[in-house]
């Protein structure tokens, strides 16, 4: 079958401050997405794709009309959700009478199910969890004229009725699935994590395993009882994606794994490995503070990592403990001096807008605050939860407060000045200085939404 696998069109204010947008703008490889195409690809179908990040929306129509495909997947965020909608409704307009079927999936999709196929007629079905099968089946399903019953992982519409099939288990052996076909991504060079996240390019997503055993409340797992905890790739796989990405021309890699380091003496395995077959690529991680320390942070770097991002959330021991973090203050402040003492650049998020209570209050949100109806609320600049001890404006004025406050330290300043070793440096920083000077000109900087289609 003919398959066009969409990421509807939008800009970066869409999710980013427009003051801002200059230096936190990044366009990630949509790992999702090209995993199901490559699944797609080896059952024998073919398929375009094509992203929204840097086609306009009339644009991806023109694409559909020349290519009339049988089948059209559309993935959406949260905040993306009415952009999707939009874009299956145009679609239909545009292939009818062939009628392709549409189904969706992604991160709104996957918590929403039958909702999706309620509010939008134009969708024929939901991916309700990891897609590499199921849309696989779909498609032979869809390929024999048969219906979808049976169909683990979807949500679908017959006649007119909306019919919802068991979920599907969550792939187990990791080392199955194949690789993402990052050769249907066109200019590699495109795909840029936000400035100053990056020594070069261009820039390759890993993700070596799947899941988390932890339990944040903030954070979206389709595990929700977390029975499957992490889901781990072979050491040797993991090379092996590293090895074909450095033959397709990449210089640096991200992987985007919750934590690196959920298994420390695999993480371990995978550092050793890369130095002993001597990879030429600079790396960058994400780890979670009492999973890592001095030897495996030494390690890392030694293996060509340059940086790691630590989730520290809050520097309030109750508040970590109300978003069942796992984690103390102090693991946070050891984590953050070996990384820095092994010659580690560290990157700390923080969360605004915890709800002010005891753990187990914590746990039962809605008595404390309420989630946004406006779907433009769950992006970067957004306040998807805000606690009843605050207001959305508070929420915006202390990020900006806090934005203020960190980049404009003398010492921030005179360090990335000292760093500047490349002309891309150079850009960064002239990005970095315009966003600093909207932070301190424009007020309510954050609190503010652009939409467009």
């Amino acid at each position: 079958m003919r398959c066009a696998l969409i990421i509807p069109s939008w800009v970066p204010e869409d999710i980013f401050s427009s003051g801002t947008a200059g230096s936190q703008i990044n366009y990630w490889q949509p790992l999702g997405t090209l995993y199901v195409a490559s699944s797609i690809i080896k059952a024998g179908h073919e398929v375009i794709f094509l992203n929204g990040a840097f086609m306009k929306h009339p644009e991806i129509l023109d694409e559909i009309s020349n290519y009339q495909p049988e089948f059209v997947g559309l993935y959406s965020t949260t905040f993306g959700w009415k952009k999707a909608v939009f874009t299956a409704s145009e679609i239909r307009r545009i292939t009818s009478p062939l009628r392709p079927y549409i189904a969706v999936g992604g991160p709104y999709p996957i918590a929403m199910q039958e909702k999706c196929l309620i509010d939008a007629p134009e969708i024929d079905a939901v991916v309700t969890g990891e897609g590499e099968i199921t849309v696989v089946e779909l498609l032979d399903r869809l390929g024999k004229g048969s219906d979808l019953a049976g169909v683990k992982g979807v949500v679908y519409r017959e006649g007119h009725e909306i019919k919802k099939n068991p979920p599907r288990p969550l792939i187990t052996d990791m080392d199955s699935i194949v690789f993402p076909a990052r050769e249907l991504l066109g200019d590699a060079k495109d795909y840029i994590p936000p400035p100053a996240t990056y020594k070069r390019r261009p820039v390759a997503v890993i993700m070596t395993s799947r899941g988390c055993s932890r339990r944040c409340i903030y954070c979206f797992q389709i595990d929700k009882q977390r029975k499957s905890g992490v889901r781990f790739r072979s050491v040797e796989n993991v090379i092996q994606e590293i090895e074909l990405c450095i033959r397709q021309g990449y210089r640096e890699i991200k992987f985007i794994d919750d934590t690196l380091a959920a298994d420390y003496d695999r993480a371990m395995k995978i550092a050793q490995e890369i130095k002993a077959r001597k990879l030429d690529f600079t790396w960058f991680a994400s780890a979670c503070v009492n999973q890592v320390d001095k030897p495996l942070l030494r390690a890392f770097k030694d293996a060509g990592c340059w940086a790691i991002l630590l989730g520290a959330e809050s520097g309030v021991q109750k508040n970590l403990n109300t978003i069942r973090k796992g984690i103390t203050l102090e693991q946070t402040r050891k984590a953050v001096k070996a990384a820095k003492d092994a010659g580690l650049t560290v990157y700390t998020p923080f969360i605004f807008g915890i709800p002010g209570e005891t753990f187990e209050d914590g746990l039962k949100i809605a008595k404390y605050g309420h989630m946004s109806e406006e779907l433009t609320d769950f992006t970067y600049q957004g306040a998807a939860f805000v606690p009843y001890s605050m207001t959305r404006h508070d929420i915006a004025v202390l990020r900006q407060t806090a934005f203020r406050k960190f980049y404009s330290r003398p010492s921030f300043i005179a360090k990335r000045i000292l760093g500047l070793r490349s002309a891309n440096d150079c850009v960064v920083a002239f990005k970095s200085l315009k966003s600093l000077f909207s932070l301190w000109t424009k007020n309510d900087l954050f609190g503010k939404h652009n939409k467009s289609f």
